[in-house]
């Protein structure tokens, strides 16, 4: 019963689809194979010929006045060349932003996948340029993968959103099956912002898929969009029926991730090189920007950071780890006073972090000699011990200071 009611969701998704697109495009006659050229009759664009053979290109450009979202168009040329050295931490060099291509593939799902879709967006004085290289039959993929090579040769940073993982290995397998170099493709630098994506939204967002992102992040919602999972249907019912029309919502599906994923750099790349400027409203987003800044060696900005989000107000489980994270920079900045009232506060009420704000105290108490001290503070952090090796760390501290205070000279009476 539950699959049936699946399989009856999945209809109406497809006919509600299939009305909105519907709509606005010219009647196409059904011909026989060899005689239809729906794609070229339908879609703006060109059949490319090449030496492997041929396939269609399209090409669509956002100018600058454009926004998607709360992103305008128009900003993604005050991009900094450095923003690939920064969200890869300086993994990848810089690069001026001409020279980095959005990609994303859109594919037949199947154990032998390939790309019939490939989609590259780039930035230039016009605006944002997408291509999109198409394949109308199996048959086209050497001649659109060859062009694609040739395409990407302006390039020197490919950005993509779980590419690492998907889009990159696909495309150099389907390079190495038809014969096609994968040279342009094995160059480029790689940044994968799905990495960077989850440093900063996993904490609030319980989805960071792209889709969501675009949603939640950018505050776009996509009208009667096409479900990834129902793509590689559209597109084997475009190859038997030969209707182009059944093309149109997978090509708007791969240039709406594209520009979304565009906007996204520039958002991912504003707060981590900006991060007093970061338009967050979020408490955990501000977390996620913090811990990324501290990783990356930046104390003292992910102080700043910590603190901003804990005036917005955080659920305990972000909190007290925030408090400790605080405590920890400053120590490390040599502000002892302010590590230590941190910790005081640590100390003062129920938290997974009260018996190691008490160690925190105890060992700064025994580097200044006040034997008394630390050892009061080790036993408190005795009743707070969550494990058997703490509990046994702390009892042998207290067992020294106990004898370092015994061995004390007593003052005459």
């Amino acid at each position: 019963m539950e699959k049936q009611q699946q399989i009856a969701r999945l209809r109406q998704q497809i006919a509600r689809i299939d009305r909105k697109y519907a709509g606005a495009m010219p009647s196409v006659r059904v011909t026989p194979r060899h005689e239809a050229r729906f794609v070229e009759e339908l879609l703006s664009g060109e059949v490319v010929r090449t030496a492997l053979g041929e396939h269609f290109e399209t090409e669509r450009l956002w100018e600058p006045h454009r926004r998607h979202g709360s992103v305008c168009i128009g900003e993604f040329a005050d991009l900094p060349d450095d923003v690939p050295a920064v969200l890869s931490d300086g993994a990848i060099g810089a690069a001026p932003p001409s020279s980095w291509a959005f990609l994303d593939t859109e594919t037949t799902g199947l154990g032998n996948a390939y790309a019939f879709l490939i989609g590259v967006g780039s930035l230039d004085a016009t605006g944002f340029r997408l291509r999109q290289f198409l394949l109308r039959d199996a048959s086209e993929e050497a001649s659109a993968l060859a062009r694609l090579g040739e395409y990407l040769t302006q390039f020197e940073v490919l950005i993509t959103y779980n590419g690492k993982a998907y889009d990159q290995p696909l495309l150099e397998n389907r390079l190495r099956a038809v014969g096609v170099s994968r040279a342009p493709l094995a160059r480029l630098a790689h940044l994968d912002l799905l990495c960077g994506a989850r440093r900063l939204w996993k904490l609030r967002l319980e989805s960071c898929r792209l889709v969501d992102l675009e949603y939640r992040i950018l505050g776009v919602e996509r009208a009667g969009d096409l479900p990834g999972a129902l793509i590689p249907y559209y597109y084997f019912d475009y190859q038997r029926t030969q209707q182009a029309m059944r093309l149109v919502p997978i090509l708007h599906h791969n240039a709406m991730d594209i520009l979304t994923l565009a906007c996204l750099t520039a958002v991912v790349s504003e707060a981590f090189r900006s991060p007093g400027e970061a338009a967050f409203h979020h408490g955990a987003d501000l977390i996620g920007l913090g811990r990324w800044l501290l990783a990356s060696k930046r104390a003292e900005e992910a102080g700043r950071v910590f603190r901003r989000a804990v005036e917005r107000g955080l659920p305990d489980h972000l909190l007290f780890r925030t408090l400790w994270e605080i405590a920890t920079i400053e120590k490390r900045l040599g502000r002892m006073e302010v590590a230590l009232a941190q910790w005081e506060d640590l100390t003062e009420s129920r938290n997974p972090y009260r018996g190691r704000a008490f160690d925190a105290l105890a060992k700064h108490y025994q580097r200044q000699r006040d034997w008394g001290t630390a050892l009061r503070m080790t036993e408190r952090a005795l009743a707070f011990a969550t494990s058997g090796a703490q509990s046994t760390l702390w009892e042998r501290r207290a067992r020294r200071l106990a004898e370092r205070i015994e061995r004390q000279p007593r003052t005459a009476t």
